[in-house]
């Protein structure tokens, strides 16, 4: 089976966003329950906690499907108590059948549901006989251990639930899903109603998602987590044929929407970087191997324009013209990157990289828009990129006259 794994570039207000939410986890962090600070932890680290707590053990045993005729809600439990609290609240004096009715639980779930209330959140839940209903014998404005969220820590938790997005096809797909709807359910009925409100005004679409096959990231997440030597076959960029590969698996990346796994290659004794996308057959071995505590990811790859990393050291230098500068302008396209304004609306973007075949690609991207100004080594490769170019629609040009004429 495969899924659309998504990749969503790790540009500055994406690290402001990130920053806020993992604020808001922190300040809120003594307020909250444990499960809830695991569930905002899981969201932004990508990796799910596999156990439900304890003393809630309750809390985690899922609710019965709805049926579209009744508009009978599935809920899950969190989402479920801040709903009956809700209801309470708003003095509608809700009874255990109608409770059911709207959740389609059972019985014996919503009498957990209201004793966990009365006996974690120690809420005054009384019963009225002529009502026929509960009600708080108490003004009672939100559940004990709330967080209050500010607009900019909405703003940054919607961001983080539409990111969950660019997960899809990875084993942690769900756990994130889930998370973020357990987060959700921590908010107030007004805090609820501007989050509804905000995921319709905002999107993500990211350009091109690479198809994974799940299995084999499943493979090779478990064989980086435990450390395990890793066998597969690799096809190297290009070539029809695979060879085998022996690597010690250190990190995951997306970079571009691809999925690329960073090793050491045994074989040739160095750190190369693998295209999950032409992985096949990989095997976890049961030989274990001990990853260098300096490894960084990071640093590994700051010469790199994307992923692909070079042997050399240039000054890259691009002039943009007004057109291109606009759609230029604001965002980071590499950590190194300087951009310098013209006075015609131009801008001129300086990086350092280490190689220059993936700035070559999307200098040429920019056609006529973008003028190399260095290193040499990269006007004469645009060069000879756009002469091939040239020639080649020539030749398409005059076979489609021909076969008019």
């Amino acid at each position: 089976m495969k899924n659309n794994p998504k990749y969503k570039n790790n540009s500055h207000s994406n690290e402001n966003i990130q920053s806020k939410f993992l604020g808001f986890i922190r300040a809120s962090k003594r307020r909250m329950r444990p499960e809830s600070v695991r569930a905002c932890l899981t969201l932004c680290q990508a990796f799910p906690e596999s156990k439900p707590s304890a003393t809630n053990s309750h809390l985690s045993t899922n609710s019965t499907s709805s049926s579209a005729a009744g508009r009978r809600l599935r809920r899950e439990p969190m989402e479920r108590i801040f709903r009956i609290h809700d209801r309470i609240s708003a003095g509608e004096f809700p009874n255990r059948k109608s409770l059911c009715k709207d959740f389609g639980v059972s019985l014996k779930t919503i009498k957990r549901d209201l004793e966990f209330m009365r006996d974690h959140y120690d809420l005054p839940i009384c019963f009225d006989r002529k009502r026929r209903g509960f009600y708080y014998s108490r003004p009672v404005d939100s559940l004990p251990g709330t967080p209050a969220v500010s607009e900019a820590e909405m703003f940054a938790f919607l961001i983080a639930n539409k990111a969950i997005g660019q997960y899809s096809g990875t084993p942690f797909h769900q756990p994130l899903q889930n998370a973020f709807q357990k987060m959700s359910g921590q908010l107030d009925t007004r805090e609820r109603y501007s989050l509804n409100h905000l995921q319709e005004a905002l999107s993500f679409r990211p350009l091109a998602p690479e198809d994974a096959d799940l299995e084999t990231f499943q493979t090779i997440t478990r064989a980086v987590q435990q450390n395990r030597i890793l066998q597969f076959q690799y096809r190297k960029l290009g070539d029809p044929e695979s060879g085998e590969r022996l690597v010690h698996p250190y990190h995951l990346t997306c970079i571009d929407n691809r999925w690329y796994v960073l090793a050491f290659d045994i074989q040739r004794m160095d750190i190369r970087t693998f295209a999950l996308g032409r992985i096949t057959s990989p095997i976890v071995t049961d030989e274990r191997f001990e990853k260098p505590a300096n490894f960084d990811p990071a640093k590994y790859l700051e010469g790199s324009f994307t992923v692909m990393k070079g042997e050399g050291d240039y000054s890259v230098v691009i002039e943009f013209d007004a057109w291109a500068a606009d759609l230029l302008r604001g965002r980071q396209w590499h950590p190194s990157q300087k951009t310098d304004e013209m006075p015609n609306g131009a801008c001129r973007i300086q990086m350092r990289l280490s190689g220059l075949e993936e700035i070559e690609r999307w200098v040429l991207s920019w056609g006529n828009h973008a003028k190399v100004l260095a290193p040499l080594a990269l006007v004469d490769r645009i060069i000879t990129t756009a002469s091939a170019v040239v020639a080649q629609y020539k030749e398409t040009a005059s076979s489609i006259r021909t076969v008019q004429e």
